[in-house]
């Protein structure tokens, strides 16, 4: 309980008047004095009584509008309070922010409570600002009696959560050549796509492929000779090798490779979810795994929620004292969680991404030879990737099609991506035709799916450009 100016300003009155009859000999003036004393003492066991019994008959709520957003939007949160019987003191009761939330100040998000009132309550919007899991603290309450004299702050009511979600990309295309793909890939009715009796995709004639596995009316329609695939029933393992090196961070912020490639990759997961297939996940940064799951079936949402969390690698390829898992730890504990950032520090150094096993030579062919090789049955190994590193996706992509398995790769081509890479459409256009080569040349290799993923406008812009100076070359 704290005292306030008023309460001051009357006990000063007391000891002047006691000074005063000690000096003139006013024995009223003391009583007057003692008066003012009994008083202060009655008005403070008055308000403790009130403070109690307002305690113990308050209820207080603050319920936000949704328990996920997107960063960057508003949410409304709801703040209310209830009294059994009437408050018998005056009440200011403040929401408080979690880190990131910005958009109201203290005067705002304040809920003003008259005594006498039963049932109070405010509506407060909130901006998010950065991505990331957040719990509201308990609201502050002032309470005060009815002369001013005294103040009393509590913390009181529930503390519900938020997840606060990344801006995620907007017009994501997946296709082939600038062609969207219409269909959600990898629904099926059995597993590997192969000689079978349900109709599966079309796919071009590449030599070795028999005779009798070309499907003559699509050639006769074509005019090039295609392959007709088709599905069989069977079980199978889908292992997602997510790559989040530092190549993944070109972009602009929430429109960078890795953001559309992971869009994605959890509609992808969507599609694993619905057969209930066993899935692995395997996070690929710098300087090798930073994160993996085994495949099982039935974890899809922990997989997608480690998918949200993860962000571009800095570069580092080597292990350091620093960065060690129990040294990050052994220092967050070392944080007193005094304040908020002190509090904020402790929870990214607790959960810092650090390399759950550390390569040589390029991460995701070392990830693709040693984690897909522990796998047993038919193995779909679905890639996201940028098309940085061609060489070595191009290994990668060979190795994981073992036994009868199959390989979908989703490339942010870096064409569409590279700051100011649109100023010369022309060049971005020759760039984004070198991409095309090279994401073809992976769909030729046998049981092996490329698909290009990025922006529609940008790359419909650099397709117009093309188009339009193949057209000027015509035309002369």
């Amino acid at each position: 309980m704290q005292v306030t100016r008023r309460y001051w300003a009357v006990a000063g009155t007391g000891l002047l008047l006691a000074v005063l009859a000690i000096a003139f000999a006013r024995p009223l003036l003391l009583v007057g004095a003692a008066s003012l004393g009994a008083w202060l003492l009655g008005r403070q066991y008055l308000f403790v009584r009130a403070l109690s019994e307002t305690t113990a008959v308050m209820t207080i709520e603050q319920l936000p509008a949704q328990d996920r957003v997107v960063a960057g939007n508003e949410t409304p949160v709801t703040l209310a309070a209830s009294f059994a019987r009437p408050a018998p003191l005056a009440i200011e009761i403040e929401i408080g922010l979690p880190i990131s939330a910005t958009g109201t100040d203290a005067e705002e998000r304040t809920l003003d409570i008259a005594p006498g009132d039963e049932q109070v309550d405010t509506v407060v919007t909130i901006q998010w600002a950065v991505a990331g899991s957040y719990e509201f603290p308990q609201p502050t309450l002032t309470l005060g009696d009815a002369d001013g004299l005294f103040v009393e702050q509590l913390s009181r009511g529930p503390t519900p959560s938020i997840v606060v979600e990344p801006q995620g990309p907007r017009n994501v295309h997946v296709g082939e050549g600038g062609e969207q793909l219409m269909t959600a890939y990898g629904r099926r009715q059995g597993g590997r796509r192969d000689a079978g009796l349900d109709p599966g995709e079309l796919r071009e004639y590449i030599p070795g492929d028999t005779a009798d596995r070309i499907d003559w009316n699509a050639t006769a329609r074509l005019n090039e000779p295609y392959i007709r695939e088709y599905e069989v029933e069977t079980n199978r393992t889908t292992a997602l090798l997510v790559d989040h090196r530092t190549t993944m961070s070109d972009g602009p912020p929430g429109e960078t490779k890795l953001d559309y490639a992971r869009e994605v990759a959890l509609t992808f997961i969507d599609s694993v979810n619905e057969f209930d297939d066993p899935l692995g996940y395997y996070a690929v940064g710098d300087g090798g795994i930073t994160d993996y799951r085994p495949p099982t079936s039935g974890r899809y949402g922990d997989v997608k929620r480690r998918l949200r969390a993860l962000e571009p690698t800095a570069g580092d390829t080597t292990a350091t004292d620093r960065d060690d898992p129990a040294t990050l730890r052994h220092t967050a504990r070392g944080l007193t969680d005094q304040n908020a950032f002190e509090r904020t520090v402790g929870a990214y150094l607790e959960s810092t991404a650090t390399y759950v096993e550390h390569i040589a030579g390029d991460p995701l062919f070392e990830t693709a030879r040693t984690s897909l090789a522990r796998l047993s049955g038919t193995v779909w190994t679905v890639i996201f990737t940028d098309d940085s590193h061609r060489a070595e996706l191009h290994e990668t992509v060979r190795l994981a099609r073992r036994g009868d398995g199959r390989v979908l790769v989703f490339l942010t081509p870096t064409a569409l991506f590279e700051p100011g890479g649109l100023a010369d459409l022309e060049e971005a256009y020759e760039r984004y035709r070198r991409f095309e080569s090279f994401r073809r040349d992976l769909a030729r290799l046998r049981r092996v799916s490329a698909f290009e993923v990025g922006p529609r406008d940008r790359l419909d812009a650099v397709l117009a450009s093309g188009n339009q100076r193949s057209r000027s070359a015509n035309a002369q």
